[in-house]
């Protein structure tokens, strides 16, 4: 068993907020995505909705910033690997737009559905 560092909360925080300013600073989509996402947090407080449906609206709205992180892990470690085109590379690229595309399908169909019965 290899030796690992000890545990620290605060550090591994620090860490996950420089992860968040890296990809606020330099990825577009998200940037987008969390400009909608302020956008519609006041909107879900405000709203006359059930709890279990704010929440079900709360929760899509993170999925979709959720996998565009993981999107930009994905294509981050794919260019780290190799910078030439190459089939694999490509497919998990994809596979990481595919994780994005879906949950924005996911965050449509909700806000749609739940803002249906305001």
């Amino acid at each position: 068993m290899r030796n690992q560092p000890k545990y620290n909360f605060f550090k591994n925080t620090i860490y996950a907020l420089q992860g968040l300013k890296d990809i606020i600073k330099n990825e577009s989509s998200f940037k987008i995505e969390l400009i909608i996402a302020i956008i519609l947090l006041p909107v879900l407080i405000f709203i006359e909705l059930d709890i279990i449906y704010k929440l079900l609206m709360f929760m899509s709205l993170m999925g979709m910033l959720i996998a565009e992180v993981i999107n930009s892990a994905i294509e981050r470690a794919v260019d780290l690997v190799t910078l030439e085109h190459h089939p694999m590379a490509g497919r998990a690229k994809d596979v990481g737009s595919s994780i994005v595309f879906l949950s924005i399908v996911v965050f449509v169909v909700v806000w749609g559905v739940c803002l249906l019965l305001v």
